[in-house]
């Protein structure tokens, strides 16, 4: 990591210092202010019969440190709201298809009525479109639904955070267009994620010797267009299904795509879902429930368009009634599908101290060889040690549920004020009614349309639809970017910015291919915690794709926009502390260095 490039975040932004003179109330008020202070500190009427308590004479003058800290805390909410200020607008280019297709077959509408070719009612897209432009509440509420299922959240992403950015700061690459090759590309990797979804992930290593595994990796190796990751120009079984980080350029549509550090180390699934959670006198499991694999969604036509006019899915998932490690792709598509805490939980594994002879209460690492990151303030102290108010586990705990929220502020609007692109599942029935029904103004490419991904789902299913694992399949938003993604990506990058990513793990495990209820020991290159934490981000994204909602452009894209939403959110609370700090400092998705 030290051959990286280091970049600092804060050569041009204003940073506030202490007053070093006694400001008194007076000064600080005026004598108008002394007056609205007194109304403000008067008992309302209801409390004027309560006898006051005795209590000691207070100063009409503050104490100094008093009145530094106030006027501190004004100039540091100044200074943060003038720096980001600073930052201009990103652009935001769109793949052009709401403009190219007037029946709107390349732009997301599920929950509104569709007709029974599946295509949108131009009335109610209209209503749609025209509150996307706006945003106004009231626009909202004026469009009709297809059935019971509600839009998600679309005016919450208009709220201001009150820490980091603006979601219109931060730019993506367009999303690939109906047409496109890439597109083509995605759709033949997203059949071929619900034909393997019950493979051992313990497959997708190089040496494999299945059938299946190696008839994806030859399909997706011959596509001149596909962004996943490769070895040697191919895509192998090492790279299937890994996924990649897509960073906006203004020089190149496409964006800038780049692996990041470690998720191509070892098992496909991270560390940091592997192993029990430390919680104070409790612990959670990294076991879960996992659905059964006759679980498949979507695939009869009737049922499809019920789901694309917003009606409430008719049928359940069906569990297995005994836990296991996440073992398949059908696994981890459940682990992501009501959205869990993986945050707070890696988090937990890290500050919990380890050693005990119960290990589901013990963290990673014994207490003398603390895990902190190097530039933490209280490695140096000889006095203090951290807590909640900084530095300790509360803290950044509370930083990763700030950061969830304003990740997934940052994507939703992206997904309705800029993208409103199509999701897999509204591709699908573009192609089923494209070979089944002669439907021939769907432009869909070649490469997927005569791929043997498609045939082999249409044998399996009798349909050319896409199956999903999901039985009410997508939320209603676009699927570009991945929601899931930005918040797995802001939770790695805080949690880089707090632990030293550079330490290796101990003892890594992997489930036992015989036995998914027992972890075995995983022997192979070194795993680091920098490495499994963006392989937490890619697993919590790409668990959506496993379940056939999601784009592998969705997952890359919402990579760099969380990691953007943390930047944003650490350069502002770097100027908050008081402790002597050189700052955070971590690594991005792209291999470079940032100090902030």
């Amino acid at each position: 990591m030290a051959d990286h490039p280091t970049i600092s975040t804060e050569s041009d932004l204003a940073s506030p210092t202490l007053p070093t003179t006694a400001v008194t109330r007076r000064s600080l008020l005026g004598g108008a202010g002394i007056a609205v202070g007194a109304a403000v500190l008067a008992s309302p009427p209801s409390m004027l019969q309560i006898a006051p308590a005795a209590a000691q004479s207070v100063s009409a003058d503050p104490r100094p440190l008093d009145a530094a800290f106030k006027r501190r805390a004004f100039e540091v909410r100044q200074v943060c709201a003038r720096n980001n200020e600073k930052i201009p607008f990103a652009p935001h280019p769109t793949n052009g298809d709401e403009a190219r297709y007037t029946n709107k077959i390349g732009s997301d509408s599920r929950g509104l009525p569709h007709d029974k070719r599946g295509e949108v009612e131009q009335a109610a897209w209209q209503a749609f479109y025209t509150a996307c432009q706006s945003g106004d509440p009231a626009d909202f509420e004026k469009i009709p639904l297809g059935g019971t299922r509600k839009l998600v959240n679309p005016v919450g992403t208009l709220a201001v955070s009150l820490s980091g950015i603006n979601p219109t700061q931060i730019g993506i690459p367009s999303a690939p267009a109906l047409a496109s090759a890439e597109r083509g590309g995605e759709a033949v990797e997203v059949y071929w994620q619900s034909l393997l979804r019950d493979v051992p992930l313990s497959e997708l290593r190089d040496d494999t010797s299945n059938r299946d595994v190696l008839a994806a990796t030859e399909e997706l190796s011959k596509l001149a267009d596909f962004q996943g990751p490769k070895s040697g120009g191919r895509v192998t079984p090492g790279t299937l299904f890994r996924a990649n980080a897509l960073y906006f350029d203004p020089a190149d549509p496409k964006g800038r795509s780049v692996t990041p550090p470690g998720v191509l180390d070892g098992p496909l699934i991270s560390q940091f879902l592997l192993r029990d959670v430390p919680y104070a006198a409790q612990w959670i499991s990294a076991q879960i429930r996992t659905a059964l694999p006759a679980n498949e969604f979507l695939t009869e036509y009737e049922e499809w368009l019920a789901i694309q006019n917003g009606a409430a899915p008719k049928r359940q998932l069906q569990f297995d009634a005994t836990p296991r490690y996440i073992t398949t792709g059908r696994d981890l598509a459940e682990y992501t599908h009501i959205g869990p805490a993986l945050g707070w939980a890696a988090a937990l594994i890290l500050a919990t101290p380890g050693g005990g002879t119960d290990q589901r209460y013990a963290g990673m690492y014994p207490p003398a060889e603390a895990v902190s990151y190097l530039s933490n303030p209280y490695r140096k102290s000889k006095t203090q040690g951290p807590a909640g108010a900084t530095f300790g586990l509360a803290y950044v705990q509370a930083l990763l549920a700030t950061g969830i929220s304003n990740s997934v502020r940052a994507s939703y609007w992206q997904k309705y004020f800029v993208h409103r692109a199509v999701r897999p599942e509204a591709y699908g029935g573009l192609a089923h009614h494209r070979l089944a029904n002669g439907v021939s103004d769907y432009p869909l490419h070649d490469n997927f349309l005569k791929s043997e991904a498609l045939d082999r789902s249409k044998a399996k299913y009798g349909t050319y639809l896409l199956s999903q694992t999901y039985p009410e399949a997508a939320p209603l938003h676009s699927t570009y970017p991945g929601g899931a993604t930005g918040v797995g990506a802001v939770t790695a990058t805080i949690l880089k910015a707090f632990f030293d990513e550079s330490r290796v793990i101990a003892n890594p495990v992997q489930p036992d291919p015989a036995d998914p209820t027992r972890l075995v020991p995983y022997s192979g290159p070194p795993l680091t915690i920098g490495g499994e934490l963006n392989k937490l981000a890619v697993n919590f994204g790409f668990g959506r794709n496993w379940a056939g909602i999601h784009w592998r452009s969705d997952a890359s894209a919402s990579m760099t926009l969380g990691e953007e939403v943390a930047i944003g959110m650490l350069r502002d609370e770097r100027l908050t502390l008081r402790e002597p700090f050189d700052g955070f400092s971590f690594t991005r998705f792209d291999g470079s260095r940032v100090t902030i």
